[in-house]
């Protein structure tokens, strides 16, 4: 009986139908709509349609930005790799994520172009972002593409990529990528007159920048991140061997991997060429840095460039940070563990407690009610 009346209560009422109805009526057989009825109705379908509408064209649209960028660079990936993509090209994972997997060249493990695009098929998060962008003036949402190169020497044993954390960062990204990525904590902000005002370098020492800034015959970095046409696009390049999320425990060599990553603001369909020649150049820095290819002065790359006291301070600072680590996670273990010593006492005493008559439980909870006054008159005299 209670569940009839529910279900006459969720029910709604029933459209009052009269025969004398002359409004528009459409009939067919024995069916019978008058659009009369239906009044919040329209409002639910157009509220249905629109956000469909917004779904499928948004999704099209990042679909469209993410393949003209990469039909754009597809011919320098060709000319790289032996793997430059996926047989399929770009691969989806839902409507504002895009990726594609190069591999089989030297130096490089691989290669990962990865596009994080805005959710143009969510009506919601569109709103979202965008009053978001009104309360926070520091809140920027763009399309971005970065590009992971991956060494395929390992971290552990001397060779010619240097463990080490450098990069050139865009000045309105600088503080989203501190917030972000605990590798660059590694690095000290400066300043450098040879790149334009609105870049800055975050490097561990001096002496990788200025063996990455300096030419290399017809290759030179700074000129190239100097164009006008590049600049708006240009969000971060970044040498490291560390993790962008900080462990809680010192990683295995096996776990870390030496890399370099290009982040960029995704240009227009119509301008997606502009950062060609950007995307050939890392390809040459990645060759600088590894000693391989036909540029003069790569012999031995990046870490025998490196004066001796550099390459010390890199290794000692990487123990400090590992000893660091270790010291953080044996004071969390022993933590842990005290609060499941205190945590089983606690329980232990509870049992024990229950056990014992009404009047015993008061004279129990009194003696404790004093132990914890006098040890707060305690640290109040302390202080």
């Amino acid at each position: 009986m209670a569940a009839l009346n529910i279900v006459k209560y969720l029910s709604p009422p029933m459209p009052n139908v009269t025969p004398d109805y002359d409004g528009l009526e459409y009939r067919w057989r024995f069916l019978t709509f008058r659009p009369a009825y239906f009044k919040n109705e329209v409002y639910f379908i157009g509220a249905a349609v629109l956000y469909l509408t917004f779904y499928f064209i948004g999704k099209k649209t990042n679909a469209r930005r993410a393949n003209k960028w990469f039909e754009a660079h597809l011919p320098l990936y060709q000319a790289q790799f032996s793997r430059p993509a996926n047989a399929e090209g770009l691969v989806s994972d839902g409507n504002s994520d895009f990726f594609a997997f190069s591999t089989g060249r030297r130096a490089l493990a691989s290669l990962h172009t990865t596009f994080t695009l805005r959710p143009r098929h969510d009506l919601l998060q569109i709103a979202y972002q965008f009053v978001r962008g009104i309360v926070e003036l520091d809140y920027i949402v763009q399309d971005k593409v970065d590009l992971e190169f991956t060494f395929r020497e390992s971290v552990g044993k001397e060779g010619a990529v240097p463990e080490a954390v450098w990069a050139i960062v865009s000045k309105e990204e600088m503080k989203r990528l501190r917030n972000d990525r605990w590798d660059l904590t590694f690095t000290k902000t400066t300043e450098n007159n040879a790149l334009p005002s609105s870049l800055v370098v975050m490097s561990e020492f001096a002496d990788i920048t200025t063996n990455l800034l300096k030419p290399y015959g017809q290759f030179q970095l700074v000129q190239v991140l100097s164009q006008p046409a590049i600049q708006p696009y240009f969000l971060s390049l970044s040498l490291t061997d560390q993790p962008r999320v900080r462990p809680s425990v010192p990683l295995e060599p096996s776990e870390r991997h030496k890399r370099l990553v290009l982040s960029l603001s995704l240009p227009s369909g119509s301008d997606a060429a502009a950062t060609l020649p950007l995307v050939a150049a890392t390809f040459q820095l990645v060759d600088v840095i590894s000693g391989e290819g036909k540029l003069p002065g790569v012999r031995g790359g990046l870490n025998a460039a490196l004066r001796p006291e550099t390459r010390s301070k890199l290794r000692k600072a990487r123990e400090d940070v590992e000893k660091q680590l270790r010291e953080d996670a044996q004071r969390e273990k022993k933590e842990e563990e005290e609060e499941e010593k205190a945590a089983a006492r606690k329980k232990a005493r509870d049992e024990r407690v229950s056990k014992l008559s009404a009047a015993e439980q008061q004279k129990v909870l009194e003696r404790e009610k004093k132990r914890l006054l006098r040890k707060s008159q305690g640290k109040v005299k302390a202080r």
